[in-house]
């Protein structure tokens, strides 16, 4: 039986940047157009937060029962280790869908924007069927496609909409940037698990690109989340803070251009996800001060 400490790692708290950043940005567009509501901005972020530990708990559940897991380098699996019932990780993924599904309810309710419901089922459904299901996308290559649409154009521009009702260049922009790095952490985690993969018919963008092409594919993910910074910096001079955040990108960008392989490609992951974190705080922070220049 899995320990709490285990069901905590299962959640894979390294993630959770892909959560936190698209509120912090989308908030701070909203804050630049001088429409921001943070409660609405708090709502945001519980749907994020259970939407992304949900579908960690997903993908543990459906790789482990497929048998892709029993080999992996890198978080706790607690069902292809066998630290947890199936059913029961089946049902915390379910129970934090829940979560993110009623809090999002309250969301688009009061902030009456009730058309976003249907985007709020597309990303639960999207959720599940990343490894779920008899054809799981992320076993044919287009989960880079997914998080890019759910986890950057959704989550930022959804935030900043419930809050102000229309949308700006900047959370567009704001918006691809999150989306790339949400991407180029699942680019780092399928590289690391290109051998498994193969060996499991799981067939990831990082399999089908290979080696090489993926370490490429990542470097300009990198890039085009700083050519988002850039863009914003031509609507507020305050959002160029954004780069500071490039700080974090240097060690992961370098251990993956010099050829990191499995556990190695562990520190490159965590990199990524900080770099998003910083991403957030600062691209958002600058939006933010954006609203305060005014």
């Amino acid at each position: 039986m899995a320990t709490l400490n285990q069901w905590v790692e299962g959640a894979r708290p390294r993630t959770l940047p892909a959560a936190i950043a698209p509120v912090l940005v989308g908030t701070g567009a909203a804050y630049a157009m001088e429409k921001a509501n943070p409660g609405y901005a708090l709502l945001a972020l519980i749907v994020a937060l259970f939407l992304q530990i949900g579908v960690n708990y997903a993908n543990d559940y459906s790789d482990g029962i497929r048998g892709t897991d029993e080999d992996r380098v890198g978080p706790v699996r607690l069902v292809g280790q066998g630290l947890a019932n199936p059913g029961n990780v089946k049902l915390a993924a379910f129970g934090c869908f829940f979560v993110a599904a009623f809090v999002g309810l309250a969301l688009v309710t009061l902030s009456n924007t009730p058309w976003l419901l249907l985007v709020g089922v597309a990303a639960i459904l999207a959720a599940w069927f990343y490894t779920g299901g008899k054809r799981p996308y992320g076993y044919m290559g287009l989960g880079e496609v997914f998080v890019f649409v759910f986890f950057g154009l959704v989550a930022v521009l959804g935030t900043t909409y419930t809050q102000a009702h229309t949308l700006s260049p900047s959370a567009w922009a704001g918006s691809i940037g999150v989306g790339a790095i949400a991407c180029a952490i699942l680019v780092t985690n399928n590289l690391r698990d290109i051998p498994t993969d193969v060996e499991a018919g799981k067939h990831t963008l990082a399999v089908r690109l290979g080696d090489k092409a993926t370490r490429t594919f990542y470097v300009l993910l990198i890039a085009m989340s700083v050519a988002a910074v850039a863009v914003c910096t031509l609507f507020h001079v305050a959002a160029a803070a954004g780069f500071v955040a490039l700080i974090a990108a240097i060690p992961p960008v370098l251990r993956v251009m010099r050829g990191a392989t499995g556990r190695d490609l562990v520190p490159a992951l965590a990199g990524t996800g900080r770099y998003q974190l910083l991403y957030g705080l600062l691209l958002g922070g600058g939006l933010y001060a954006a609203h305060l220049m005014h």
